[in-house]
């Protein structure tokens, strides 16, 4: 008798504080089987321990802890060679699997990720084992799988491995039904190759490490030849990996300003097998030298011999120190090269004795201690080196230069560098209040009145949306409707009617599904259909503005900005999709008032935010909390850790960018470090560099630079879009204000925008001088970039109709009728 066939796959065993409990499926009759009878004689062996086991594993400084092996055998029918296999993955305690078609065992490696795989080569008729371990081996997490192949006996003379080995073997297995034989044989391959792939495994690790690092690393052989440089190094040094690996170190240019016999010195010390630390210059590719703090550790491997040297090299800013210093770190690096391992970094920068020494004037020394310690700081902000170059410039420069610089220094040291300088109260009241509402933090009250919402969202799917929608089964009206959503010109108020307020949803579906996000996020479409349901019911409604049909305005935006070619050069795919859960998330939960007022009001939001970013803070929060607290509706269930972080880091950044107080930072940050470049290029006759321009578009900090400006654009888009929406924007935005003046009014809180009162606001010059102090530069700048001729037209079509209007010294949104 042999195997059982028809015995479920059960789910690994888990145990917490030694307790035990499994967690298995319903039974299964497939091809996929999980061994427990004895092969020999039929009667049942003694099941596997229940309690996990897990093996140390010492990996250099590492100590890892490994689970029973899971192995997986695929034979295509019961024989005494699959018999033996089975008992001996019983004898040892591991957790078996048995597949008996190619099909049911990728399925099964899928699901299980097996550390061992052991195929029955022997019978070309029954599957092709050759092309079966292809498969396994194009699945990802395969790169540390022992895979096995079974082989005949052969009956003349040993054909070679090679065939195996290219198509994906480890090793082979004469065919052997002893038990005792591939009890052995398993014990080997635990012991051997797949101790070894989970040391590599856990490699990965170690390099993502170095990866994230933020000091620059650099590893090299016994020979100097180097072998990795980090992200860090290639951006100190301005190198790109593939310059500098395999090259030997003496190839790299290396700079004048070392002493001679420096280089001499490190090299007779680390080929001892000793760690050398201290002060080096290094030469940047682009011929610059560097002062680096550098400790170089030799890595002894196979036959006690140094296999490797690891570099790591923090910058040092020398702007301040003289070479005088710089040479007698280097002197203290040589002659006391296993000390100096032990100082702080700082320290080489610095003249400890200047600090301890006392002279007859205590105090003065004191203060002259206390400068210099400021002036050999190794971390020095970018507009203190430039008040520094300013500074010395004045010392050499005519009178009227020097009162010149005077003013600029003057402008720098101001807290507002970003934002514009208006005139009196009197000039402009409408700019002046829009500025105090949008772009401040509000006054504070001593009074303890505190802003408490009026009804407290529930923050979960109400009963009346359990049932999600699909894409498929949209009613035909709601789909007419969103036909020409591609386009700018797109109607979202009709499909505000349509959906009976719920156009966030449905826009939704049909963005995200042409976006290709649930593919991006490995999420099935009815976890993000809950998921929209969930973020739109968390939207208020009762709001005349910031409701979930501005989120779906704002998400259209999103979406026809993202297909404008120079936008689609600058982005990565993972950029996209955390635009359009931005777009979708960036107002939600908005009460419908201001951060002036929350913090006027001393709100639990303003007091949990410290006045600061209050409400996009707390949307970017919430956003994150409704959407991973529910698997039903966590779209991030199924991505790798660190593709989450960085799409979440990219979600945060862009819903925090649409707060307005940094709003002149953000676009003046765009046009100078991308328009203006850009621009130059194009002067130079440089637009056919596509390097050059790659390299504008692609940085990682120009990246964040375009996604923050896309969504603020698309935020506050209103006043591009077609007439008869704009003035639909105007109107709702409008209550909305003039319902928190009403308020401020009934509390007794300062009134944050004393224009909008709805008894004598005028609508027109509110719209006026937002279009000129926000709207104008932010989207002349934004279509400079992704060329936007549509949307400008409408701007100026808008301006013009508010300003006739005003003109004609009428309030109200539209003029009487005729």
């Amino acid at each position: 008798m042999g195997c059982a066939s028809s015995i479920h796959i059960s789910d690994r065993v888990v145990y917490h504080s030694g307790k035990e409990s499994e967690d298995s499926h319903s039974p299964q009759q497939t091809n996929t089987t999980q061994h427990q009878g004895n092969p020999a004689s039929g009667l049942p062996l003694k099941p596997p321990s229940c309690k996990t086991t897990l093996t140390e594993v010492q990996f250099g400084p590492m100590k890892l802890f490994k689970d029973p092996l899971q192995v997986l055998l695929v034979f295509a029918k019961e024989d005494s060679q699959s018999n033996g296999f089975c008992w001996a993955c019983e004898k040892a305690n591991f957790r078996c699997n048995m597949a008996r078609t190619p099909e049911s065992a990728l399925e099964c490696f899928l699901e299980k990720h097996h550390d061992l795989v052991i195929i029955d080569h022997r019978h070309s008729r029954h599957f092709d084992a050759e092309a079966l371990c292809r498969s396994i081996r194009a699945v990802n997490s395969s790169e540390n799988t022992v895979i096995v192949a079974v082989v005949k006996r052969p009956d003349r003379e040993e054909a070679s491995v090679m065939p195996l080995i290219n198509a994906g073997f480890n090793r082979r297995y004469v065919e052997n039904a002893n038990m005792m034989a591939c009890y052995n044989e398993l014990l080997q391959l635990e012991h051997g190759e797949v101790r070894a792939q989970f040391k590599l495994r856990a490699g990965n690790a170690i390099f993502t490490a170095l990866e994230q690092s933020q000091e620059a690393i650099e590893i090299t052989s016994e020979d100097q030849v180097i072998q990795y440089v980090n992200p860090a190094y290639e951006s100190i040094m301005g190198y790109q990996q593939g310059e500098l690996i395999g090259k030997e170190i003496i190839e790299v240019p290396k700079s004048e300003k070392n002493k001679p016999d420096l280089l001499e010195t490190i090299n007779s010390c680390i080929r001892k097998g000793k760690e050398w630390q201290g002060i080096y210059y290094a030469k940047k590719k682009n011929g610059d030298s560097i002062q680096q703090n550098v400790k170089i550790t030799p890595v002894i491997g196979q036959g006690g011999k140094i296999r490797h040297y690891v570099s790591i090299n923090r910058p040092l800013n020398d702007n301040n120190k003289s070479d005088k210093s710089s040479e007698r770190v280097q002197a203290e690096s040589q002659t006391d090269i296993q000390s100096s391992k032990h100082k702080d970094r700082r320290k080489g920068s610095l003249d400890v004795r200047s600090t301890t020494s006392r002279g007859s004037d205590g105090s003065s020394q004191r203060r002259h201690s206390s400068m210099a310690r400021i002036h050999s700081m190794t971390i020095e902000a970018p507009i203190t080196k430039v008040i520094n170059i300013i500074n010395a410039a004045q010392e050499s420069s005519p009178m009227p230069v020097a009162e010149a610089l005077d003013r600029v220094l003057e402008i720098l040291r101001t807290t507002e560098l970003y934002s514009p300088q208006l005139g009196t109260k009197d000039e402009d009241p409408h700019t002046n209040d829009l500025v105090g509402g949008l772009m401040t933090d509000g006054l504070r009250r001593l009074s303890g009145n505190e802003y408490i919402f009026s009804t407290k969202q529930p923050h979960h799917l109400p009963s009346h949306l359990i049932t999600p929608l699909s894409l498929n089964d949209i009613p035909p009206r709601i789909a007419q409707t969103m036909e020409n959503e591609d386009s700018w010109d797109f109607d979202i108020v009709n499909l505000e009617a349509a959906t009976l307020k719920r156009p966030l949803t449905y826009l939704g579906l049909k963005i995200f599904s042409r976006f290709g996000v649930c593919e991006f996020l490995n999420c099935p479409e009815a976890t993000l259909r809950s998921w929209l349901q969930v973020i739109e019911a968390n939207y208020h409604s009762s709001n005349s503005y910031h409701n979930s049909s501005h989120a779906a305005d704002v998400l259209h935006a999103t979406a026809y900005f993202l297909c404008k070619e120079r936008v689609k050069q600058s982005l990565d795919p993972i950029d996209e999709v955390a635009a359009l859960i931005a777009a979708t998330v960036h107002d939600v939960d908005h009460p419908g008032r201001t951060n002036s007022f929350l913090c006027n009001a001393g709100s639990e939001l303003a007091i949990l935010y410290n006045d600061t970013a209050v409400l996009e803070s707390h949307h970017a929060a919430l956003a994150f909390q409704i959407t991973t607290r529910d698997d039903k509706c966590n779209i991030f269930k199924n991505i790798e850790r660190n593709e989450y972080r960085t799409l979440r880091q990219a979600i945060i950044d862009m819903v925090l960018a649409t707060e307005m107080t940094k709003h002149f930072e953000h676009v003046n940050k765009f046009v100078n470090s991308i328009n203006k470049p850009l621009a130059a290029l194009e002067e130079n006759g440089g637009n056919n560099d596509e390097e050059s321009v790659k390299s504008i578009l692609t940085s990682p900090e120009n990246r964040i630079l375009v996604k923050r400006m896309l969504i603020k654009c698309a935020d506050i888009s209103n006043p591009c879009r077609p007439q008869e929406l704009c003035i639909e924007w105007a109107g709702r935005i409008s209550e909305e204000y003039f319902a928190q003046t009403d308020e401020e009014k009934r509390q007794g809180l300062p009134v944050v925008m004393p224009v909008f009162d709805r008894n004598t606001c005028s609508i027109p010059k509110s719209q006026i001088s937002f279009i000129d102090y926000f709207i104008t530069d932010m989207f002349d700048a934004w279509d400079a970039f992704a060329d936007l001729p549509n949307l400008m037209q409408h701007l100026d079509n808008n301006f013009k109709y508010w300003k006739g209007l005003d003109e004609r010294k009428l309030h109200s949104l539209r003029p009487p009728p005729e």
